[in-house]
């Protein structure tokens, strides 16, 4: 009889800490379980023995959100995907959320993990992801490297999902700032149909507003960048002096804001999730800022949480 331990739904769990910051990272989809400073939660995670609820700070290659019935073409073949929402009839969110991701070297304030993406029918391109996770006193950062270790282009986009919270301050009275200037028009199975300027409309969140009772998942684009060519996102609560900054470097030009409405229970628009994103939904179809890696070239990114701003 085999008299091994039974393994947590999430796997090895590796827990990095420094300044008072401490987050715990996880074998399966190689994402980011916790994150808190002081004893204070920034994230809305997950326990050790759940399986990750809605996509929460789970690593999203290769491509974030929907692409239209799993169906795409590039470089002159057609290719189809699982269905992975079935619901909406799209393949959501990529090939490696759900991986065994494996330990390549480990500190206390940082991990580093890594996944190796075989071929497969849907997408015959093998890749190479690399994270890195640290803390310290400026919050939580996530360095990203994704190989293509192939002999064909491959076509690419890259996110991540996590869900922030505030303490105490429920999602209406989160004051929310979101960089971009147009958002994607949905159709009724949450995939675009065009992209639009938020000027003047309802989802202007270029300055700080009360997300009230705002039903948001959209995509935000056109951002304007800081001086360093990144953009972030901000929530504070109702007094101003609570906060936290989302930060995501120039090879982010897109931000994912969803407040939890189709989630059940206790997480039902308990928290907000942030996604930086290198491309829009359905990517691979629109090809709009959809990235292609050459054989042997690397795309790299890097974003973060700081806490109290």
């Amino acid at each position: 009889m085999d008299s091994h331990e039974p393994r947590p739904l999430s796997g090895a769990q590796w827990t990095i800490s420094a300044a008072g910051h401490e987050a715990a990272i996880v074998e399966v989809g190689g994402g980011l379980r916790t994150y808190r400073q002081d004893g204070v939660e920034h994230l809305d995670g997950y326990a050790t023995d759940e399986l990750c609820p809605g996509s929460a700070g789970q690593v999203l290659a290769p491509w974030p959100n929907r692409i239209r019935d799993g169906v795409y073409t590039f470089d002159g073949r057609s290719l189809q995907l699982n269905i992975t929402e079935p619901e909406r009839h799209t393949a959501i969110h990529g090939l490696v959320n759900w991986a065994s991701w494996h330990l390549i070297e480990q500190r206390p304030d940082e991990v580093t993990i890594g996944f190796d993406l075989p071929p497969q029918p849907g997408y015959p391109w093998p890749l190479r992801l690399r994270t890195r996770w640290s803390v310290g006193p400026d919050g939580l950062r996530g360095e990203h490297e994704v190989t293509n270790i192939g002999v064909e282009p491959a076509p690419f986009g890259f996110s991540v999902h996590p869900y922030l919270r505030l303490p105490e301050v429920p999602v209406e009275d989160i004051a929310l700032q979101v960089p971009g200037q147009t958002r994607m028009v949905l159709d009724g199975r949450l995939l675009p149909v065009g992209a639009t300027p938020v000027a003047g409309t309802e989802y202007d969140y270029t300055e700080p507003r009360r997300i009230g009772d705002a039903v948001l998942d959209l995509a935000f684009g056109q951002v304007t960048r800081d001086d360093d060519g990144g953009s972030a996102v901000t929530l504070r609560g109702p007094d101003g002096s609570s906060g936290l900054r989302i930060w995501a470097d120039a090879q982010f030009g897109w931000w994912q804001v969803y407040t939890g409405d189709t989630l059940t229970g206790e997480r039902y628009r308990r928290s907000v999730a942030i996604e930086p994103m290198t491309c829009p939904p359905d990517a691979f179809r629109s090809g709009r800022d959809l990235i292609v890696l050459a054989p042997g070239d690397t795309w790299r990114g890097v974003w973060g949480i700081r806490p109290g701003i």
